[in-house]
């Protein structure tokens, strides 16, 4: 009977196999030998026996059996996945506390099936949460939960607890001030001339408790940050740098976790390109060869337009450019890259071409030459211990012809007087004059003063 019963069940699969299986492949075997006209009567004649077909649709049968088998071991096999920095949502009043220790990030670590873990990473109703909802001020340990659709997950959460501080949240006024970034980044013939933030006066919000990690206690300043890289364009006139942030700063400089209101304002920056036109003055150093003195310079550009902050460009009398002769004998053409002066940020021209011409030198005393006072302390007055510490005489070399015309007010001879205060002091005597092709020399090495009190 058992075996009538397995015998008629085998049957029923072959049947089934070859209704669904080994028909159709048969049709298209015959179709392909009867393209290539092979002998088609022999692939019949072995197709035909019900062995054949029997053995073939078993073979199927147990290749299909296998392959479904194995992927369903695969997709239901138990397994482990880490979701690395999730984000933590915490639940609290935020207008009445400050919350310090919360983790901003944590790892899940997931287990269960294939198929499971699938579905659950790609499911967006999962969250990590910490609920604080009714605790008061103070220290407590809190429990970090990982909620997701399926039941079937098993996690764990590291870290699984948290030790958080809750401070009941107060709030003050601060004034605000303002910060450039990338200012290097302002094209060098611009400056700006003023920073207008929409308000100076903003609202700090947090903990006066001043063992918290962002105490208002500790804001020493709250800041706009302004971006020269926000500008739309850069030129001159003024422009609006919308939703620039304000961050708060501790004494060292710090930035502390501190709620601001208004968290972003609008600035408003007026650009100009202020400009002069300014000489360049040779200055020529060292001694030139014995018996020979400049008889003139002539230079590429005799000016040039700097661009600088108002003030600079006020106090900027000329460009220097310093030349060595050291020892030079014969005509010379110097090529020399320009050095900006203090607080110029561009210049119209950055090299300059330098002709000197040599002649014969000659020299003479100019007699009664003024001593001039320089960086004295406005406090004091100097006074000269007698005639000869008042007034000087320069001895000057040069060309005859840039002699001639040289006189006593073409000299300026003067004492640095920087730092000293009330007393008698014996000081170095510096002289210098209008014409760099001469050299200029005081015969009274240093001068006998007197400092007073006003």
């Amino acid at each position: 009977m058992r075996k009538n019963k397995k015998r008629g069940f085998f049957k029923s699969i072959a049947h089934f196999f070859d209704k669904k299986l080994v028909m159709p492949i048969t049709r298209v075997i015959v179709k392909i030998a009867k393209a290539f006209e092979r002998s088609e009567k022999t692939i019949e004649s072995w197709l035909s026996k019900q062995n054949t077909l029997l053995f073939v649709s078993l073979i199927i049968a147990v290749i299909i059996f296998i392959v479904i088998d194995r992927r369903l071991v695969v997709f239901t096999s138990q397994t482990a996945e880490i979701l690395k920095d999730q984000t933590v949502e915490a639940t609290y009043n935020e207008e009445a506390y400050v919350v310090e220790g919360l983790p901003e990030t944590v790892d899940i670590t997931l287990m269960g099936s294939r198929s499971d873990l699938f579905i659950a990473k790609q499911s967006t109703t999962s969250k990590v949460a910490i609920d604080l909802t009714g605790l008061q001020p103070g220290a407590h340990r809190v429990n970090v939960e990982y909620s997701q659709p399926l039941s079937s997950i098993e996690y764990s959460v590291n870290p699984s607890i948290a030790t958080v501080n809750i401070y009941p949240k107060v709030s003050e006024t601060k004034t605000l001030t303002t910060d450039i970034l990338n200012q290097d980044n302002l094209d060098d013939k611009l400056v700006i001339n003023s920073i207008t933030p929409e308000t100076d006066q903003v609202v700090i919000k947090g903990t006066d408790d001043k063992n918290a990690v962002n105490s208002l206690t500790k804001v020493s300043a709250v800041k706009a940050l302004v971006d020269i890289d926000q500008l739309s364009t850069q030129t001159a006139g003024t422009t609006t740098i919308k939703d620039v942030p304000l961050k708060a700063y501790d004494k060292d400089g710090n930035i502390l976790d501190i709620e601001i209101v208004p968290s972003k304002i609008n600035v408003d920056l007026e650009i100009d390109s202020p400009s002069k036109e300014v000489p360049i003055q040779v200055i020529p150093n060292g001694e030139i060869g014995f018996g020979k003195a400049i008889s003139s310079i002539n230079m590429s550009d005799s000016s040039a337009i700097v661009y600088a902050t108002r003030d600079v460009l006020e106090n900027l009398k000329n460009i220097p450019v310093e030349v060595d002769v050291t020892g030079l004998r014969e005509n010379r053409e110097y090529k020399l890259e320009l050095t900006k002066p203090k607080g110029v940020k561009s210049m119209s021209l950055s090299t300059i071409t330098l002709k000197f011409t040599l002649g014969d030198s000659t020299d003479k005393d100019i007699d009664n030459v003024n001593i001039d006072v320089r960086n004295l302390d406005d406090r004091y007055s100097v006074q000269g211990l007698s005639e000869n510490d008042i007034k000087v005489t320069v001895n000057v070399k040069g060309v005859d012809g840039v002699l001639k015309g040289l006189t006593a007010d073409d000299i300026t001879a003067y004492i640095d007087l920087k730092d000293y205060k009330a007393g008698e002091y014996e000081i170095p005597v510096k002289v210098e004059g209008s014409d760099s092709r001469v050299q200029y020399l005081s015969k009274t090495k240093k001068v006998k003063i007197r400092i007073v009190e006003k």
